[in-house]
Protein backbone atom coordinates (compact mmCIF):
# COMPACT_ATOMS: atom_id res chain seq x y z
CA UNK A 1 0.00 0.00 0.00
CA UNK A 2 1.39 3.30 -1.11
CA UNK A 3 -1.83 5.93 -0.36
CA UNK A 4 -4.76 6.69 2.12
CA UNK A 5 -7.62 8.14 0.35
CA UNK A 6 -10.00 9.20 3.42
CA UNK A 7 -13.59 10.36 3.44
CA UNK A 8 -14.91 13.42 5.64
CA UNK A 9 -18.44 13.61 7.07
CA UNK A 10 -18.40 10.56 9.18
CA UNK A 11 -15.37 9.68 8.94
CA UNK A 12 -12.49 12.35 9.55
CA UNK A 13 -15.02 15.13 10.72
CA UNK A 14 -18.51 14.53 12.44
CA UNK A 15 -21.80 14.31 10.26
CA UNK A 16 -23.57 16.80 12.46
CA UNK A 17 -20.89 19.11 12.19
CA UNK A 18 -21.75 19.52 8.52
CA UNK A 19 -25.68 19.29 8.79
CA UNK A 20 -25.81 21.00 12.01
CA UNK A 21 -23.05 24.10 11.50
CA UNK A 22 -22.09 24.58 7.81
CA UNK A 23 -25.30 23.98 5.95
CA UNK A 24 -27.00 26.22 8.51
CA UNK A 25 -24.12 28.90 8.28
CA UNK A 26 -24.89 29.05 4.41
CA UNK A 27 -28.48 28.78 4.38
CA UNK A 28 -28.75 32.14 6.81
CA UNK A 29 -26.58 34.38 5.05
CA UNK A 30 -26.97 32.78 1.38
CA UNK A 31 -29.19 35.82 0.42
CA UNK A 32 -27.02 38.75 1.83
CA UNK A 33 -23.95 37.30 0.69
CA UNK A 34 -25.09 37.51 -2.54
CA UNK A 35 -26.62 40.67 -2.58
CA UNK A 36 -23.46 42.16 -1.07
CA UNK A 37 -21.43 40.26 -3.91
CA UNK A 38 -23.65 40.91 -6.64
CA UNK A 39 -20.82 42.28 -9.10
CA UNK A 40 -18.15 39.58 -8.36
CA UNK A 41 -17.27 37.38 -10.87
CA UNK A 42 -17.67 34.05 -9.06
CA UNK A 43 -21.37 35.06 -7.44
CA UNK A 44 -22.12 35.92 -11.01
CA UNK A 45 -21.36 32.99 -12.14
CA UNK A 46 -22.82 30.98 -9.25
CA UNK A 47 -26.15 33.16 -10.68
CA UNK A 48 -25.62 32.52 -14.25
CA UNK A 49 -25.57 28.25 -13.76
CA UNK A 50 -28.73 28.55 -11.40
CA UNK A 51 -30.40 30.16 -13.89
CA UNK A 52 -29.18 28.15 -16.35
CA UNK A 53 -30.54 24.87 -14.83
CA UNK A 54 -33.72 26.60 -14.47
CA UNK A 55 -34.13 27.06 -17.69
CA UNK A 56 -33.04 23.69 -18.96
CA UNK A 57 -35.71 21.73 -16.30
CA UNK A 58 -38.22 23.93 -15.64
CA UNK A 59 -38.52 26.44 -18.63
CA UNK A 60 -38.54 29.14 -16.54
CA UNK A 61 -36.38 32.68 -17.08
CA UNK A 62 -35.72 33.47 -13.25
CA UNK A 63 -34.78 36.83 -11.56
CA UNK A 64 -31.27 36.82 -9.03
CA UNK A 65 -33.58 36.69 -6.45
CA UNK A 66 -35.98 33.36 -7.56
CA UNK A 67 -32.23 32.42 -8.30
CA UNK A 68 -31.16 32.50 -4.28
CA UNK A 69 -34.46 30.72 -3.74
CA UNK A 70 -34.03 27.89 -6.19
CA UNK A 71 -30.48 27.85 -3.98
CA UNK A 72 -32.23 27.46 -0.91
CA UNK A 73 -34.69 24.90 -1.92
CA UNK A 74 -31.41 22.80 -3.11
CA UNK A 75 -30.01 23.27 0.40
CA UNK A 76 -33.12 21.68 1.82
CA UNK A 77 -32.99 18.80 -0.17
CA UNK A 78 -29.36 18.05 -0.17
CA UNK A 79 -28.95 18.48 -4.27
CA UNK A 80 -25.10 18.30 -5.20
CA UNK A 81 -25.46 20.85 -7.81
CA UNK A 82 -21.77 22.75 -8.52
CA UNK A 83 -23.71 26.27 -8.40
CA UNK A 84 -24.67 25.44 -4.87
CA UNK A 85 -21.39 23.93 -3.82
CA UNK A 86 -19.36 26.62 -5.25
CA UNK A 87 -21.74 29.42 -3.27
CA UNK A 88 -21.10 27.43 -0.13
CA UNK A 89 -17.48 27.67 -0.58
CA UNK A 90 -17.42 31.31 -0.77
CA UNK A 91 -19.91 31.84 2.39
CA UNK A 92 -17.82 28.90 4.04
CA UNK A 93 -14.56 30.62 3.41
CA UNK A 94 -15.75 34.26 4.62
CA UNK A 95 -16.67 32.28 7.93
CA UNK A 96 -13.88 30.38 8.58
CA UNK A 97 -11.18 33.41 7.61
CA UNK A 98 -13.68 35.21 10.33
CA UNK A 99 -13.19 32.36 13.32
CA UNK A 100 -16.73 32.41 13.06
CA UNK A 101 -16.52 28.50 12.16
CA UNK A 102 -13.82 26.06 13.05
CA UNK A 103 -13.79 22.62 11.08
CA UNK A 104 -14.47 19.56 12.88
CA UNK A 105 -11.58 17.04 13.11
CA UNK A 106 -12.12 14.28 15.29
CA UNK A 107 -9.22 14.16 17.80
CA UNK A 108 -7.32 10.60 17.18
CA UNK A 109 -7.14 12.03 13.15
CA UNK A 110 -4.32 14.19 13.06
CA UNK A 111 -2.11 11.48 15.22
CA UNK A 112 -2.96 8.75 12.56
CA UNK A 113 -2.36 11.53 9.69
CA UNK A 114 1.24 12.04 11.32
CA UNK A 115 1.97 8.79 11.80
CA UNK A 116 1.42 7.92 8.02
CA UNK A 117 3.02 10.83 6.46
CA UNK A 118 6.19 10.03 8.70
CA UNK A 119 5.97 5.86 7.64
CA UNK A 120 5.79 7.41 3.75
CA UNK A 121 2.50 7.02 2.97
CA UNK A 122 0.68 9.60 0.78
CA UNK A 123 -2.45 11.05 1.80
CA UNK A 124 -5.56 12.13 -0.29
CA UNK A 125 -9.16 13.23 0.51
CA UNK A 126 -12.25 12.19 -1.68
CA UNK A 127 -15.31 14.04 -0.24
CA UNK A 128 -18.80 14.41 -1.95
CA UNK A 129 -17.88 18.19 -0.44
CA UNK A 130 -16.06 20.70 -3.11
CA UNK A 131 -12.12 20.50 -3.23
CA UNK A 132 -12.49 24.08 -1.97
CA UNK A 133 -14.63 22.99 1.29
CA UNK A 134 -12.14 20.23 2.24
CA UNK A 135 -9.59 22.39 1.62
CA UNK A 136 -11.36 25.00 4.21
CA UNK A 137 -12.16 22.21 6.91
CA UNK A 138 -8.78 20.83 7.02
CA UNK A 139 -6.88 24.31 7.07
CA UNK A 140 -9.32 25.96 9.59
CA UNK A 141 -9.73 22.69 11.64
CA UNK A 142 -9.97 22.56 15.38
CA UNK A 143 -6.95 20.43 15.64
CA UNK A 144 -4.97 23.16 13.68
CA UNK A 145 -3.99 23.40 10.16
CA UNK A 146 -3.77 19.68 9.03
CA UNK A 147 -3.98 20.44 4.88
CA UNK A 148 -0.18 20.38 4.19
CA UNK A 149 -0.87 15.98 5.38
CA UNK A 150 -2.85 15.81 1.68
CA UNK A 151 -1.12 15.40 -1.32
CA UNK A 152 -4.79 15.25 -3.41
CA UNK A 153 -8.45 16.49 -3.03
CA UNK A 154 -10.81 14.79 -4.98
CA UNK A 155 -14.80 15.51 -5.38
CA UNK A 156 -17.74 14.43 -7.37
CA UNK A 157 -15.96 16.00 -10.73
CA UNK A 158 -14.61 12.42 -10.83
CA UNK A 159 -17.72 10.82 -10.37
CA UNK A 160 -20.35 10.23 -7.75
CA UNK A 161 -18.93 8.10 -4.90
CA UNK A 162 -21.04 4.94 -5.29
CA UNK A 163 -19.96 4.33 -8.40
CA UNK A 164 -17.08 1.92 -9.17
CA UNK A 165 -15.68 3.59 -12.10
CA UNK A 166 -15.03 7.30 -10.13
CA UNK A 167 -12.07 5.08 -7.65
CA UNK A 168 -10.85 4.16 -10.95
CA UNK A 169 -10.60 7.62 -12.26
CA UNK A 170 -8.51 8.50 -9.08
CA UNK A 171 -6.26 5.52 -9.59
CA UNK A 172 -5.83 6.73 -13.11
CA UNK A 173 -5.00 10.18 -11.99
CA UNK A 174 -3.11 9.38 -9.45
CA UNK A 175 -1.10 6.87 -11.82
CA UNK A 176 -1.55 4.14 -9.06
CA UNK A 177 -2.98 0.53 -9.46
CA UNK A 178 -6.17 0.31 -7.26
CA UNK A 179 -4.70 -2.36 -5.07
CA UNK A 180 -2.19 0.23 -4.44
CA UNK A 181 -4.49 2.32 -2.43
CA UNK A 182 -6.70 2.14 0.57
CA UNK A 183 -9.92 4.06 0.89
CA UNK A 184 -11.66 5.08 3.98
CA UNK A 185 -14.88 5.42 4.62
CA UNK A 186 -18.15 5.40 6.68
CA UNK A 187 -20.67 4.47 4.15
CA UNK A 188 -20.92 0.61 2.85
CA UNK A 189 -21.80 1.62 -0.98
CA UNK A 190 -19.08 3.96 -0.95
CA UNK A 191 -16.62 0.93 0.05
CA UNK A 192 -18.21 -1.12 -2.48
CA UNK A 193 -17.83 0.64 -5.29
CA UNK A 194 -13.99 1.33 -3.99
CA UNK A 195 -13.03 -2.41 -3.49
CA UNK A 196 -14.55 -3.61 -6.81
CA UNK A 197 -12.34 -1.32 -8.79
CA UNK A 198 -9.56 -3.05 -6.89
CA UNK A 199 -9.12 -0.92 -3.89
CA UNK A 200 -8.40 -1.99 0.05
CA UNK A 201 -11.01 -0.62 1.69
CA UNK A 202 -11.53 -0.10 5.51
CA UNK A 203 -15.01 1.18 7.04
CA UNK A 204 -15.23 3.95 9.36
CA UNK A 205 -17.90 2.61 12.28
CA UNK A 206 -17.93 6.43 14.48
CA UNK A 207 -21.75 5.97 15.29
CA UNK A 208 -24.48 3.35 16.42
CA UNK A 209 -26.76 3.86 13.26
CA UNK A 210 -23.81 3.46 10.38
CA UNK A 211 -25.00 0.39 8.10
CA UNK A 212 -22.17 -2.40 8.16
CA UNK A 213 -20.99 -4.22 5.26
CA UNK A 214 -18.54 -6.62 4.88
CA UNK A 215 -15.45 -4.96 5.15
CA UNK A 216 -12.88 -4.11 8.22
CA UNK A 217 -14.02 -2.09 10.29
CA UNK A 218 -12.48 0.09 13.24
CA UNK A 219 -14.04 2.55 15.43
CA UNK A 220 -11.41 5.35 14.69
CA UNK A 221 -8.16 5.86 13.19
CA UNK A 222 -5.91 4.79 15.70
CA UNK A 223 -7.85 1.22 15.40
CA UNK A 224 -5.88 1.35 11.54
CA UNK A 225 -2.90 -1.11 11.68
CA UNK A 226 -0.65 -1.97 8.94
Amino acid sequence: MKYILTDVEGTTTSISFVHETLFPFAKERLKTFVTKNQNRQDVQEVLKQTKATAKAEDQKDISDDEACDLLLHWIKTDRKHPALKNLQGLIWEEGYASGSIKGHVYKDVPVALKAWKEAGLTLGVYSSGSVQAQHLIFEFSTEGNLRPYFSNHFDTAVGHKREVPSYSNIANLLKLDPSEILFLSDIKEELDAAREAGMQTIQLVRQIDVVIGDHKTVRDFSEIKF
